[in-house]
């Protein structure tokens, strides 16, 4: 038997022995906070019966407590559980240390309640996510992903504090990444979608906003979005030879994750033509289901931790959604349920800013160093009078 049924078992057997117990439990613990169903009929119960007026429930803790207090609550729990006895009732009273600590007890069963309902909610975000990613939809993850939040600010509430992310301690190592198979069509959209503003730089006004370059499922197109994003930036030309020139020097083909022919094939402006806009609105749609997949799996792994407190477990959950509703804010933005974000006026045409074009030149001009200082020979001054009468006088 474990301490979270054993505490269960200890929060009804106090409520049996001292029903006013009820009246500090019943306003933050439910019946669907016990993991076991005829836990949960039977607490239902007495709440019901509390709400009927029955005498027990006004007694005080040190008064006797009539029988009919146990009798009605087996009969009515027994009407939405099967198998319950009047002597399993006998056995919860008999296995509650001290009715005092009603309220530590509940405590118990509202901790096991907050690490299960946080586990359950967070596989349907996960279940959600992946059959999002198989039929293209993103909606089903959007609905979890709210349920899962609106759970955690309630059970934060509960538990008696503020729902507020969290970061784990630095001593806490990040949980194992779980690569997800990417689609080929996904990989597609990503090099059309460079292609074309590669081709049309001009474009990246319309997505730089809400595009971020970890929307991009692959690793070398993630690269290539952050060249164009840089020389966007500094209003440097963009074409093929400017963007390879860029990836290099950020690594990327030191590393291996592209290589020449690979940037000069996605960045070939005579191959794609098409909506930019479009194409990084399915990207990020894409990026949102991949991000709540692995939130997910991270908070159902702070959930089976039993060691974290509970505060501790919905600051860590909703410190692990965070990227989450980052890129949900931003799937917003780009279909429009969100205004965009003001962006900086760029030229239109090819020419980068004049401003720009001499902020470059500056950061490549070789500095002039100072010269060293030139050391001119001083000559003795002449003598004057006096010091010529000095001389002459005897010493």
């Amino acid at each position: 038997m474990t301490p979270l049924v054993q505490a269960e078992q200890a929060v009804l057997g106090a409520a049996f022995l001292a029903p006013g117990q009820l009246d500090r439990l019943s306003p933050w613990l439910r019946p669907e906070h016990f993991s076991r169903p005829v836990h949960t009929a039977l607490y239902a119960a007495m709440l019901k019966l509390r709400a009927d007026d029955h005498p027990a429930a006004k007694a005080q803790d040190a008064g006797p407590v009539p029988m009919s207090w146990m009798t009605g609550t087996v009969a009515e729990a027994s009407k939405h559980t099967r198998g319950l006895t009047a002597s399993y009732a006998h056995s919860l009273v008999s296995a509650c240390p001290r009715p005092e600590h009603a309220v530590v007890y509940g405590r118990m069963v509202l901790e096991g309640a907050i690490h299960r309902s946080v586990a359950q909610h967070a596989t349907r975000l996960h279940q959600a996510s992946r059959a999002d990613a198989i039929r293209g939809g993103v909606e089903d993850t959007v609905h979890h992903a709210e349920v899962l939040s609106d759970v955690l600010a309630d059970l934060a509430r509960r538990w008696g504090g503020e729902p507020r992310p969290v970061a784990p301690p630095a001593s806490v190592p990040p949980p194992p990444a779980h690569p997800q198979p990417v689609d080929e069509q996904l990989l597609a959209d990503e090099e059309f979608l460079l292609g074309c503003l590669s081709a049309r730089p001009q474009r990246l006004d319309e997505v730089v906003g809400w595009l971020h370059p970890g929307d991009f499922a692959d690793a070398g197109h993630q690269q290539i979005y952050r060249s164009l994003g840089a020389l966007h930036h500094r209003g440097e030309p963009i074409d093929q030879l400017t963007v390879l020139w860029e990836t290099q020097r950020r690594g990327a083909l030191a590393d291996r994750t592209l290589d020449t022919e690979r940037v000069l094939r996605i960045c070939d402006p005579s191959a794609f033509a098409g909506s930019a806009e479009y194409v990084g609105e399915q990207v990020v749609k894409a990026s949102l289901v991949r991000t709540a997949a692995a939130s997910a799996r991270q908070v159902r792994e702070l959930a089976d931790d039993e060691s974290l407190a509970p505060a501790r477990l919905i600051g860590h959950a909703l410190h692990a959604l965070g990227p989450l509703v980052e890129v949900r804010r931003r799937w917003r933005t780009a279909t429009g349920a969100e205004p965009k974000p003001p962006h900086a006026d760029h030229q239109q045409d090819s020419t980068p800013p004049a401003a720009r074009i001499d902020a470059a030149l500056s950061r490549s001009r070789p500095h002039r160093t100072a010269a060293p200082p030139v050391m001119v020979p001083t000559t003795a001054a002449p003598p004057s009078a006096r010091d010529r009468h000095h001389r002459r006088s005897p010493s």
